[in-house]
């Protein structure tokens, strides 16, 4: 149809207007796309430009050594060992379980390794590599090498890790690394420390790994790596090298440490060697003990149920965590008090019948000789041990005046060795009993504490600690591992200097009189006199035996008849050579019974190793067929 002219102007119209709104809205278009540019070009450059640096350069951290840890003598305890391990990206798989699948034909996953990766996985971060296997064999090595060219996102690398090659020995000690767990981020974060651990993977957790972390991790180095779209290395841009962590050098002699240890053959219990003039532990033994190697890379659940659920408790570290009455070995610090507080004197002499009974009562507390010691002074009540003369010095001196001396001889308090969770006894008095128990003190209470039982608790630690302040003439140096410090960068020692604690003064001849008792008790008469047979050097001792259960009145303890568990535990202190004392130590045997079967023998062995460099002698394997 032919249109008007009327009609072809307004059409025109309607065209043009369309045409400019269209214009119009290019031209607003195109400003706004301007004024994008500019914005990016000028107020947001540097952010952007940053954004895309970050697309193809990445950070690589890398690992620092972490500071050797030696015996006094050099020996390596723990050290690093570079291993393969097979690492996963996450962010670059689409499949993770098929990729797990595919990995599995190439090398061996065990459920522990699935269990320990889907761990890490849950706490990683999303752009985080994420460890799948560790320590992998030679032919684990080959195999994932045929396949990887099937394995999107999935890498071997070369990771360091901690190792200690004595095994069990000096675990207690040492303590062991582990991952970093999101406790232990929250614990750094809290105390301003997260930055110190950047790029670093592992923790001490326990022992000296733990004390002296900050000297031992290092600092993380790092490269800068060009990458290309799929993330693969191109080329190192700059590099920072990692730092590694300063040496540290221990007191304890491990060789001394080992024979402690085989001494126990198989028995549980502790065993602490001091020496007196400088507090230098060199020995700290707590059998039965683990192996810190199983806790390196996130301990297997299977062993942690073992370890943890073991009847022996391989993990408490006894010597200083474990509180046991004392016994008998706290009588030559009753002997120097009765002395030092006047409550008697050394040539006074008790009549003992066997037993003790407090005025107008008839329980008898026994003596451990039933027919008695006869007449004892206190020269001869710590050479045989008497518990007689004991209880009633304790109800002589009462627990107040007890508690008050026995407390300068560190009881009831941690002696501050340099490992975390040392238990602090217990050096009761009433006080104490009325505000744990909401009762008062009885005189029987004090009979029992006289000789080391009821109330009174130590750790191996305190008696070691009390033994070697006696062998130093009332001088105690803080006990510590720690010898010496090496920065491996510059070469600079900084020496951990003995750190005197205290100073305690005595009457004139009080402590030498308890010091000559104490070397009776190795001598012929003496209860420790067989373990101390021959010693071409006088030792100082005193042997211990606690109560692990009580026994009714009138009954008689039958070692045989009593549950393994339930029999009194040994004990045994001493120092030596007596005159000028290199060595001051405190073993306990649980439920080993007699202190001077059981525990004297085991001191007897690692002091002829530190003063005689005597090596322990071999039991001879008994033939095949013999009689066993």
């Amino acid at each position: 149809m032919k249109l008007t002219t009327r009609q072809e102007i307004d059409q025109n119209t309607r065209y043009q207007s369309r045409l400019q709104v269209a214009s119009i809205l290019i031209i607003v278009a195109f400003g706004l796309l301007l004024a994008r540019l500019l914005v990016l070009q000028t107020m947001q450059y540097d952010y952007y430009h940053t954004l895309a640096e970050s697309n193809r350069i990445s950070l690589a951290p890398s690992q620092p050594n972490r500071g050797l840890i030696t015996d006094r003598n050099g020996v390596v305890l723990a050290e690093n060992r570079a291993v393969y391990t097979v690492e996963i990206y996450p962010k670059d798989i689409p499949d993770l379980k098929a990729t797990m699948a595919e990995l599995a034909s190439a090398i061996d996953l065990s459920k522990s390794d699935r269990r320990r990766f889907e761990k890490r996985l849950r706490e990683s971060r999303k752009f985080d590599s994420v460890p799948v296997k560790s320590f992998l064999s030679d032919a684990e090595v080959a195999r994932f090498a045929a396949a990887k060219y099937r394995l999107k996102g999935v890498e071997l690398t070369t990771r360091l890790f901690r190792s200690y090659p004595m095994g069990t020995t000096a675990a207690h000690i040492l303590g062991h690394v582990g991952r970093i767990s999101p406790r232990d981020k929250a614990a750094l974060e809290a105390r301003g420390e997260s930055d110190a651990y950047l790029g670093i993977e592992s923790i001490g957790k326990d022992g000296v790994e733990k004390t002296y972390e900050a000297e031992l991790r290092g600092m993380a180095g790092y490269a800068e790596v060009e990458t290309d779209a799929a993330g693969r290395g191109i080329r190192t841009i700059s590099q920072k090298g990692s730092i590694p962590g300063n040496r540290l050098r221990l007191a304890i002699d491990i060789r001394l440490q080992k024979i402690g240890e085989e001494a126990f053959a198989g028995r549980r219990g502790a065993a602490v060697a001091i020496e007196p003039a400088t507090g230098d532990i060199l020995a700290l033994v707590s059998q039965p003990s683990f192996d810190p190697n199983d806790f390196v890379d996130g301990i297997d659940p299977a062993i942690w149920r073992q370890l943890n659920e073991s009847r022996d408790r391989p993990l408490t570290n006894r010597p200083l965590r474990g509180a046991y009455p004392p016994g008998s070995t706290i009588k030559p610090f009753m002997a120097l008090a009765a002395l030092e507080t006047g409550t008697r004197s050394a040539d006074r002499s008790i009549h003992d019948p066997g037993f003790y009974t407090l005025p107008g009562q008839a329980h008898h507390y026994r003596c451990w000789k039933p027919e008695g010691h006869g007449s004892v002074d206190l020269h001869r009540s710590v050479v045989v041990s008497c518990d007689t003369y004991y209880y009633g010095l304790a109800v002589e001196m009462g627990i107040e005046r007890m508690h008050d001396f026995l407390a300068r001889f560190n009881f009831g308090k941690p002696s501050g060795i340099d490992i975390e969770g040392e238990r602090s006894g217990l050096n009761p008095n009433e006080a104490w009993k009325r505000a744990r128990f909401k009762d008062k003190w009885y005189a029987g209470d004090t009979v029992s504490a006289g000789i080391g039982q009821g109330y009174v608790l130590a750790t191996p630690m305190q008696l070691a600690y009390a033994t070697a302040v006696m062998a130093n003439r009332g001088t105690a140096f803080r006990p510590h591992l720690a010898k010496e410090i090496a920065n491996v960068q510059t070469g600079r020692l900084r020496r951990v200097e003995p750190e005197p604690a205290y100073v305690t003064q005595f009457g004139d001849g009080n402590l030498e009189r308890v010091r000559q008792a104490m070397v009776g008790v190795t001598q012929p008469g003496g209860t420790a006199a067989q373990a101390a047979a021959g010693a071409p050097y006088q030792i100082a001792g005193k042997t211990g035996t606690a109560q692990v259960i009580g026994i009714k009145q009138g009954q008689r303890y039958r070692e045989s008849e009593v549950d393994e568990r339930h029999r009194d535990h040994a004990w045994f202190v001493a120092f030596a050579p007596a005159d000028d004392p290199k060595i001051a130590l405190a073993i306990l045997v649980e439920n080993g019974g007699h202190g001077g079967s059981a525990a004297a023998p085991i001191a007897r062995k690692m002091m002829d190793w530190w003063i005689l460099g005597k090596e322990p002698e071999v039991a001879p394997t008994p033939a095949t067929g013999a009689a066993q």
